[in-house]
């Protein structure tokens, strides 16, 4: 078994797929941008507890002598109004605003792959019935679904996240059904069929595997998305609660004091919009690499 595993024959074409992968990335500068954007994104999100200069600003810390500094080179984002420090609190942001949407994605694509891959495998009853809920879902708008959801289930981070999950999982069950039902036409799903193998085996081990490629790229377009949905929820005061500093609930106060301390809200606007931006441009590069279609060479 491990002599199959590691097998010349099958470890070598996909490390040079892999490899022509990488080479099409670093032609797209765009791309290679934002790949370096989300990597520092990411270790920033890592090492947040132990990189913010001010650790005890990021929830319980309050100095109301230092209140509205204008940035400086002790306060390089300038201070809120209780004088903690913002670019402590927009870096521990970066932490709790990446954690949030990948476990938003991850939930949603829990949820809507394997309903996707029954719906496009079996057809039939089975088809119609997954497929007529996820229409129910899909006419509402995702943030109006998202802030109704959270609405009901209470606000805090964990029910923002749950609502994200729950508007999100109808979008990946669509795709991957439209995938699944062009595949079990194929010629070694009907060979895998013809010698007696299961509906789910077949779904697990030919279908599913063979519409990643497309939800990786639709997912990691989604991670900005979800960003975005989650810093409106909290504006909306559905999302996070003070002390947390998360970006959207940092944009919604500072709208108190836009016109005496413009820097309150900026820094934080201004990371939601370089994290969306980068995710985008990431997926746009995923896309042209994964489809055939839209490859440069």
């Amino acid at each position: 078994m491990l002599d199959r595993i590691f097998s010349p024959e099958i470890w070598r074409p996909r490390l040079k797929e892999f490899k022509f992968s990488i080479y099409l990335l670093s032609r797209n500068k765009l791309t290679k941008i934002s790949i370096i954007i989300i990597f520092i994104l990411v270790c920033i999100a890592v090492t947040a507890p132990f990189i913010v200069p001010y650790k005890s600003d990021v929830y319980t810390g309050t100095h109301p002598e230092d209140k509205l500094l204008p940035p400086s080179i002790n306060h390089p984002f300038g201070t809120d109004e209780l004088g903690r420090d913002i670019f402590s609190r927009v870096l521990y942001g970066t932490r709790i605003s990446l954690q949030t949407a990948v476990l938003a994605v991850v939930l949603a694509l829990i949820i809507g792959i394997p309903l996707g891959a029954i719906a496009g495998t079996f057809g039939g009853y089975v088809d119609e019935m997954i497929m007529r809920i996820t229409d129910i879902f899909l006419s509402f708008p995702p943030l109006l679904l998202a802030i109704a959801i959270a609405a009901i289930l209470g606000p805090n981070l964990q029910n923002a996240m749950l609502a994200i999950a729950i508007s999100w999982w109808p979008w990946y069950t669509r795709l991957i059904r439209g995938q699944a039902v062009s595949i079990k036409e194929r010629q070694f799903v009907r060979a895998a069929r013809a010698i007696g193998t299961s509906n789910f085996t077949i779904m697990w081990k030919h279908i599913i595997p063979n519409c990643i490629a497309p939800v990786i790229v639709q997912a990691s377009m989604d991670l900005g998305g979800v960003i975005l949905t989650l810093a409106a929820l909290s504006f909306l005061g559905l999302g996070a609660q003070p002390p947390t500093p998360e970006w959207g609930l940092m944009v919604n106060t500072s709208m108190n004091y836009f016109l005496n301390a413009w820097w309150y809200g900026v820094f934080p606007s201004l990371a939601i919009f370089i994290t969306v931006l980068a995710f985008n441009l990431l997926g746009d590069g995923l896309r042209e690499i994964m489809d055939p279609k839209t490859r440069k060479y």
